[in-house]
């Protein structure tokens, strides 16, 4: 370090002081005419004499003069004068602006389409509109393709039996041994019995030859039930006797020939040479038919 910087050092700090001791001492001119006045009332009170009392305006002129000769004053209060803030003499501050930001220069370019959200719940089903007005008639058609060919449909039979039956202790069901006509195959000539495969209206009609003083007792029978009778007395002479009937059938139904059992002396006659027994029966109206 040089020899001179203490010196340098001494003489910086006595400058300072020589500066700031006269503000140090320097007292507002409001407090000294203040002091100067309580000095001089305790100095007539010592002497037992009344001092007039100061002039309403001399701490107003006071001010006056003070502003006069001080022109700074206007622009900053002094430092050590204080205010409380129920003060009704307490200065006013005026607000400070808040500055404003122009968000549209801030505003960046316009982002890419989102991805579209989920739809939605259906909303209530409004009432129903005012029926529109009948609009005008269209154009003629093109001709259509042909249909397919009406269908119909058949049933029909027609079988006989060459041999006599005799009644027994039990029902039995007439055998024919003979097909004239079996349309589809819906009579069974084992079972002796009409199958239905196409529901309707069917006509049956049964002829037998009787015996000679024997009875002749049959049954049509629809579904193990009782149609109708052929039923013949006992006589000297043999006959024809025929019975025939209209049928409803449904799918599946089934129609045959029962003779009765053996309570009395029951037959019915034929023979190798002529049929003499003969069932028939066809369909009528198809159920589907209106």
């Amino acid at each position: 370090m040089d020899a001179r910087t203490p010196g340098l050092l001494l003489g910086c700090c006595l400058l300072l002081i020589f500066a700031c001791v006269p503000v140090l001492g320097r007292v507002p001119r409001g407090q000294q005419t203040q002091q100067e006045h309580e000095v001089t009332q305790g100095d007539a009170k010592a002497e037992g004499t009344k001092e007039p009392p100061p002039p309403r305006d001399h701490a107003k002129r006071a001010e006056e003069e003070h502003e006069k000769y001080n022109p700074h004053q206007a622009e900053e209060p002094p430092a050590s004068r204080c205010f409380r803030c129920c003060d009704p003499s307490a200065p006013v501050y005026q607000p400070v602006p808040v500055p404003q930001i122009n968000i549209t220069i801030l505003k960046g370019e316009k982002g890419d389409r989102g991805d579209r959200g989920l739809q939605g719940k259906y909303g209530k089903t409004g009432s129903a509109g005012a029926r529109g007005h009948i609009g005008p008639k269209g154009q003629k058609g093109s001709v259509g393709a042909p249909g397919d060919r009406c269908k119909s449909h058949y049933a029909a039979f027609s079988v006989g039996r060459k041999k006599p039956l005799h009644s027994n202790a039990y029902y039995q069901t007439v055998i024919f041994d003979t097909e004239f006509v079996n349309l589809y195959g819906h009579f069974n000539m084992f079972t002796g019995k009409f199958y239905c495969y196409v529901p309707g209206i069917y006509f049956f009609s049964l002829n037998v030859h009787t015996w000679n003083q024997k009875e002749t007792y049959l049954h049509i029978m629809r579904n193990g039930e009782e149609a109708v009778i052929l039923y013949a007395q006992v006589s000297d002479r043999s006959i024809m006797q025929s019975q025939s009937l209209m049928l409803e059938l449904r799918e599946q139904d089934e129609v045959w020939v029962r003779l009765f059992k053996g309570e009395r002396e029951n037959a019915i006659f034929s023979d190798e040479f002529d049929t003499y027994i003969t069932f028939s029966g066809y369909l009528v109206k198809h159920a589907a038919e209106p």
